[in-house]
């Protein structure tokens, strides 16, 4: 028997699908609270390493993600001078063999499944509802909406993203640091020569890139210092990322006339967040973004959500109670690794934020990845 009959999750993103999916399948009664009213995603891709695809097939939707991405095992570097291909290497297998290197999806395509998923196994959601409160017993947690709701559960999974009211609830006082740094995505059409990722370092940005997500799709992004870009409308959005991208040589030119009025642009500042162990308060746990955020040189946010709801799923199934024991063992499988994760990646920021020489980038990212290849 799991540990709780009922759960409470909130946040309706990738880390709390993934959770609501795991805790149903271990036989707990999940509802999802979600202040949007609906499955909300941002209308770019996603870029999946090998452990998010091993989560992800052990969620039990590794046929539909197949079908809605584009997998690949190797990267290439261009110049950004004239755009030649300065080097093209193996991707670090951070699924193990069984996977491929890395896939690219459309973040929504990858939501929709989720959610899929979830309601498959009976999972119910709430939503346009907003949380307002959270207050605890010896034996239950209620959850209270700004409708004035109250949700009862025996466990709650915060997995409300960065800016996560539930961490601010709990009295964690962690908020994500901003980096200097902000970044460009974009969703376009596939180009036929493009079929694996491709980084540019230097030129206009710190770094440009492209990722194909499907046989007719891929999504670009491009790393710049931070600019306060709020005020900016749509017409305004998609002009400065034509303009950036125009700056490099290659694809580029033709990357830069397909970001017509059109185009699905986001711009977002590239943040930090490690909120220290122990991520549970009594029975309510952090996971996903609301525990930790990096900035995406490792390509991990995504995948190191899915871990954290893999090792829940897993406790929560093997554990009669919620109990000491099982909050150790699952900060014990989920703190160190993250937190090299984040830190990994901040590291890696900074390298190519500075232009640095000499920085061991690739070593850092293969023993990441070697780490990565063994589950949590």
């Amino acid at each position: 028997m799991a540990a709780v009959e009922r759960a409470a999750v909130i946040g309706a993103g990738f880390a709390g699908l993934a959770a609501a999916i795991g805790l149903a399948r271990a036989g707990v009664h999940v509802e999802v609270i979600e202040r949007f009213p609906d499955v909300s995603a941002l209308g770019s891709g996603i870029t999946l390493q090998g452990n998010a695809l091993r989560c992800l097939e052990n969620l039990g939707v590794g046929d539909q993600v197949r079908e809605d991405s584009w997998s690949f095992n190797k990267l290439s570097f261009r110049d950004p001078d004239d755009g030649h291909i300065i080097a093209t290497v193996e991707g670090q297998r951070a699924g193990g063999p069984e996977f491929p290197a890395t896939a690219g999806m459309y973040r929504p395509s990858l939501a929709k499944i989720l959610t899929d998923r979830a309601r498959e196994l009976g999972v119910r959601f709430r939503w346009d509802a907003k949380v307002e409160h959270i207050e605890q017993s010896e034996d239950e947690v209620t959850i209270l909406t700004a409708r004035g709701e109250r949700i009862s559960a025996e466990l709650v999974v915060a997995a409300d993203g960065l800016n996560s009211t539930a961490r601010g609830l709990l009295g964690m006082p962690e908020k994500p640091q901003v980096l200097g740094m902000g970044i460009w995505r974009a969703f376009v059409p596939r180009l036929p020569e493009i079929t694996h990722s491709e980084l540019t370092y230097g030129g206009p940005v710190h770094y440009a890139g492209y990722c194909p997500t499907s046989p007719d799709t891929m999504y670009v992004y491009l790393v710049e210092d931070l600019v306060d870009r709020s005020a900016m409308d749509h017409e305004s959005q998609v002009r400065t990322v034509r303009e950036l991208a125009s700056g490099y040589p290659g694809p580029w030119a033709q990357i830069a006339e397909m970001l017509d009025g059109e185009a699905q642009v986001n711009y977002t500042a590239i943040t930090r967040l490690l909120v220290p162990a122990p991520w549970n308060r009594g029975r309510v746990v952090l996971i996903g973004d609301a525990a930790h955020c990096c900035p995406p040189t490792l390509a991990q946010g995504a995948a190191q959500s899915l871990e954290d709801a893999a090792v829940l799923e897993d406790v929560i199934a093997r554990y009669d109670k919620l109990e000491p024991a099982l909050w150790d063992e699952f900060h014990a499988r989920r703190i160190e690794r993250a937190s090299s994760v984040v830190n990994g990646s901040v590291l890696l920021s900074e390298w190519q934020r500075e232009r640095r020489p000499g920085s061991d980038a690739a070593g850092l990212m293969r023993d990441i990845a070697t780490m990565l290849a063994v589950p949590a």
